[in-house]
């Protein structure tokens, strides 16, 4: 009887240790991915590039604003800006799936905009698709349909959403 009960409690400790390590482990994974330090934005190629210390670690085609030639000047021109900014915020609950806000307009983006009497508009995001519609996938690709901002597919966002933490800095490029 004394064997089988210690027997036991072996097998529990063992199983408690196993089972440490794994969620654990599992834990470290999930939680530390490789984290961008900067994303590029080249327009005329319609791609979003994850950057880590000078080195593209990821790259994702997306569709711009539905008049993707030239910066942004004014609110609902449907231009997606060019500039350097930030990624300064998320949004888990939007009408598209997952949403990273982009710190548009900056400075010389407001500047400019008083100079031509008009709002610089903003709400500038990398998002996925619209709720609902995230069946499309890659399909969305064929058409320019945003606002201004960045789409990528449901999955692609949920990558970026994992490997870019508010306070990146971005970079749109023409």
């Amino acid at each position: 009887m004394r064997i089988a009960a210690k027997a036991s409690r072996v097998c529990v400790t063992f199983a408690i240790i196993i089972s440490f390590q794994y969620f654990f482990w599992s834990e470290i994974a999930t939680a530390y991915p490789v984290k961008a330090d900067k994303v590029v934005v080249i327009k005329s190629k319609r791609i979003l590039l994850l950057m880590k210390e000078g080195e593209i670690i990821k790259a994702y085609r997306v569709v711009l604003g539905k008049q993707p030639e030239g910066p942004k000047v004014q609110s609902g021109d449907k231009k997606t800006p060019e500039g350097t900014y930030i990624l300064d915020s998320r949004e888990a609950k939007s009408k598209f799936h997952l949403s990273i806000h982009v710190s548009y307009p900056n400075e010389s983006d407001v500047m400019k905009a008083r100079k031509s009497g008009v709002s610089p508009g903003g709400e500038i995001m990398i998002h996925g698709l619209p709720n609902g519609l995230g069946g499309l996938g890659k399909l969305h690709r064929y058409y320019n349909w945003t606002n201004g901002c960045i789409a990528v597919t449901n999955d692609e966002i949920e990558e970026i959403w994992q490997m870019v933490k508010d306070g990146t800095p971005i970079e749109i490029k023409p």
